[in-house]
């Protein structure tokens, strides 16, 4: 699904109301209809509401809220912010729709800021998706008691202050929200991790958008959903072999380090695999051998560290590695003779990414459509420099995508991937209990099984990137976050296929 920019949601508003035939006033209605609708939901009517509007059109969505609140016999008090002479259409003709016994509070200097009390309701409904400069002023005093406040803040589409697709100055004032509740699709803010502590949890309410503007308009931004995930699923033929689904080749595992070779097989041969090798140092051979017996061993010349290639390299349709591997100077040799000779699709995590991040001249070497990487974000500035912000990473990430002909997944809350084509899809399953040693080698493992049965690169990482989280997100009602591990996110991958494989009701 497709993620729009401030300026493509207004032409997707103004193409709806022309689509339709009604007004922007109609389509306001409309959206703080579901918003309301959410709240509601949410919050009692047992309980004191505060909204706070600001003069544009998302103090207009608040002003239709507080209404419908007030009708529903909740106890609301609105508050009017600013100078309202240049007020928006829609904000004045919602302003006369206010019934004779909902009175507001006008807030034109800091004095008349209300003091609230803690774990108060609020509404954010200050300034939505057309901000384009710093919140200062009296705006800002009321964001600053807001939020020292205690209260809990629910924002109306963007929490008030916040860019919407950019960097935000570092002057302007944010409303901290607990909830933001989105109209019709996320918003790139939401997924970057700076911005969670103004975010809080975020809700998308549909609310009518023309499908036909959001199907045609181009973007390079997309969110990957569960239909897009079960899109991709192959499903097997009755007359199935394990020719079929790709043998792959893992390079993994170092002394010390043998478990994150175990947890890349594991995963591997979870993920769907039809055969799998792995080669390993010496040390390695009996570990494996008992803990994945599913998997073939081949130990390497050198006992502690990896430092030779198969001789029979070609008979791989993949090969994944980086898993424990370490980066002594054997280990950086076998790296640099893989990609100079390797005709596979390759796979590239943790030491394996260090290794070329190291060396231009093995950067350089990364054979063009046939690399996925996996990198967190300390190894992925280890590849392109140091980054300012999320918005700059991003831009990173599409830049070393476009440079290097390459794939890469970059790991976190929602996980960032980028493509050759200058695309970036956001994953948006997944869970805390995931910031734990292992479930890197964990989703190696499963992108390394994908691209064996014949997946393309792109859904090899999008589904590879959606299953894992998925597996988290089911592991989590079993173990919870604080305990969670990564063989726990192994264990639950058989349930997260199943669900995947199951149609949505």
């Amino acid at each position: 699904m497709k993620l729009l920019t401030a300026a493509q949601t207004r032409e997707a508003d103004a193409f709806t109301i022309k689509e339709e035939g009604i007004t922007s006033t109609d389509l306001m209605e409309r959206a703080a209809k579901a918003f309301t609708c959410w709240f509601e939901n949410k919050f009692q009517p047992t309980e004191e509401v505060h909204i706070f509007c600001g003069p544009g059109n998302n103090g207009g969505d608040g002003l239709v809220a507080a209404r419908l609140l007030h009708e529903r016999n909740y106890h609301v008090k609105l508050y009017l912010v600013g100078d309202l002479a240049n007020a928006s259409d829609d904000f004045k003709v919602n302003q006369e729709r206010l019934p004779q016994d909902l009175k507001p509070q006008f807030i034109q200097q800091e004095t008349e800021i209300p003091q609230l009390q803690q774990k108060t309701c609020v509404i954010d409904a200050l300034f939505g998706t057309g901000l384009n400069r710093p919140v200062i002023g009296l705006y800002a005093q009321v964001i600053s008691i807001l939020n020292d406040s205690g209260a809990c803040i629910t924002s109306v589409d963007m929490p008030s202050g916040l860019y919407t697709d950019s960097q935000t100055p570092d002057e302007g004032a944010i409303i901290k929200a607990a909830y933001t509740i989105s109209f019709e699709l996320p918003k790139l803010a939401f997924l970057l991790p700076q911005h969670e502590q103004y975010v809080g949890k975020w809700h998308v309410v549909k609310i009518g958008l023309s499908q036909q503007f959001i199907s045609e308009v181009e973007t390079g931004l997309y969110f990957i959903t569960q239909q897009d995930a079960q899109h991709l699923v192959k499903p097997r033929k009755k007359f199935s072999h394990k020719g079929l689904y790709g043998h792959a080749l893992l390079l993994c595992g170092g002394f010390g380090k043998m478990g994150a070779a175990v947890l890349a097989a594991r995963a591997c041969l979870r993920g769907g695999v039809g055969l799998l090798t792995i080669q390993a140092p010496q040390v390695g051979y009996t570990v494996l051998q008992t803990a994945v017996p599913e998997a073939m061993t081949l130990t390497d010349k050198n006992r502690k560290h990896l430092s030779e290639l198969p001789n029979e390299i070609t008979k791989f349709d993949v090969i994944g590695t980086g898993p424990g591997l370490g980066t002594e100077r054997v280990t950086k040799t076998a790296i640099g003779q893989l990609l100079a000779t390797a005709q596979q699709p390759l796979v590239i995590d943790a030491d394996a990414i260090n290794i070329i991040a190291g060396s231009e001249k093995l950067k350089a070497q990364l054979p063009k459509n046939k690399v996925i990487l996996t990198p967190h974000p300390k190894e992925f500035e280890r590849l392109v420099g140091k980054v300012k912000n999320d918005y700059d990473r991003l831009q990173h990430l599409r830049e070393f995508c476009a440079e290097y002909q390459c794939y890469v997944t970059l790991k976190g809350s929602h996980t960032a991937i980028g493509t050759p084509e200058g695309k970036v899809y956001f994953n948006t399953t997944g869970n805390s209990g995931m910031a734990t040693g292992g479930t890197g080698d964990v989703l190696t493992g499963i992108i390394t099984a994908l691209v064996g049965q014949q997946y393309t690169l792109e859904e090899a990482c999008l589904l590879g990137v959606y299953v894992h989280g998925l597996s988290a997100d089911l592991a989590l009602h079993t173990v919870g976050a604080i305990s969670m591990t990564a063989s726990d996110v192994i264990d639950h991958l058989p349930k997260a296929f199943l669900h995947l494989s199951q149609p949505m009701p």
